[in-house]
């Protein structure tokens, strides 16, 4: 397995201590914007962006999203349905914590397998109050469906007013184990506008190991996009909120190795996947 070349690493490491000192410097609330307070609560608008929470938004939130990829085979789940539970919540000093479990149910055998993540990232800039601009950096670890062990860092970008949702992410993981990629990028996009009262609708965008566009034996099959429309609804004065996105899984490059125990959004396979969630408050409506 040819690692991804030292200059290429360091360059990406060189980036987020570049984003990390950037954003340290910025003066607490400088980039925080005003705007009208709307009587409305959070919801967690995208599937495959992660975004923080501030103190204004609610406080906990348990998270139960299942998917579906048609054409798509391996670990993904039973039949291509695969299925995830998760916890979110604000710890105070503009501080965000996020933990799930997925469940495997391989399509032939009777062991059903499990992976785990955590992380917890902290906003450098904005963060204090919902709308404005926020920008984050975060670490975690990951244990995939094979019991492999990663390391985590992300930087997460998010900007919000009453009638727009916007949101990025940029995800490096780096796997302990023979056989995985010294360097894993994932990058994410989502977009919303509120068409009315508390209905968005939008597109979001993923970027899966994109080190395949420079290493020909990329060890999770080469990499992969999908652009899709993506909704959420929050109902007044109720503890569940709802988010959905779908569109085509395709391979922009090929790899003749795989590693399909790793935790992916996207499956190893290209076809269509949609995914669904429900988001339940616990913090009160």
């Amino acid at each position: 397995m040819r690692h991804l070349p030292v200059n290429k690493t360091l360059l990406t490491l060189l980036l987020i201590s570049m984003c990390t000192t950037l954003t340290m410097a910025q003066e607490p609330g400088e980039l925080e914007l005003q705007f009208p307070k709307v009587a409305t609560r959070a919801t967690e608008p995208f599937l495959f962006s992660t975004t923080t929470l501030t103190a204004e938004d609610l406080k906990w939130s348990l998270h139960d999203a299942g998917s579906y990829g048609q054409g798509v085979e391996g670990p993904f789940g039973y039949e291509g349905v695969s299925q995830q539970v998760g916890v979110k919540g604000y710890l105070g000093y503009r501080l965000t914590v996020y933990a799930s479990a997925a469940i495997g149910i391989p399509r032939e055998g009777n062991t059903t397998t499990s992976a785990q993540r955590a992380e917890i990232i902290h906003d450098f800039v904005g963060g204090r109050k919902s709308y404005g601009m926020r920008l984050g950096l975060g670490v975690g670890f990951s244990n995939d469906f094979s019991n492999a062990k990663s390391l985590l860092s992300r930087i997460t970008l998010s900007f919000d007013t009453p009638n727009l949702k916007a949101s990025g992410n940029l995800l490096v993981e780096h796997t302990f184990a023979q056989g995985r990629d010294g360097v894993d990028v994932i990058t994410n996009l989502g977009f919303q506008y509120r068409l009315f009262r508390n209905f968005y609708a939008g597109f979001e965008a993923i970027g899966q190991d994109l080190e395949g566009f420079w290493e020909a034996d990329e060890a999770e099959g080469g990499a992969k996009l999908m652009v899709g429309p993506s909704l959420s609804l929050a109902p007044k004065k109720s503890r569940l909120s709802f988010a959905f996105c779908g569109g085509p899984a395709i391979h922009a490059t090929h790899s003749t190795v795989t590693n399909p125990n790793a935790i992916r959004e996207l499956p190893a396979q290209s076809g269509f996947v949609v995914m669904a969630s429900v988001i339940y408050s616990l913090s009160g409506s």
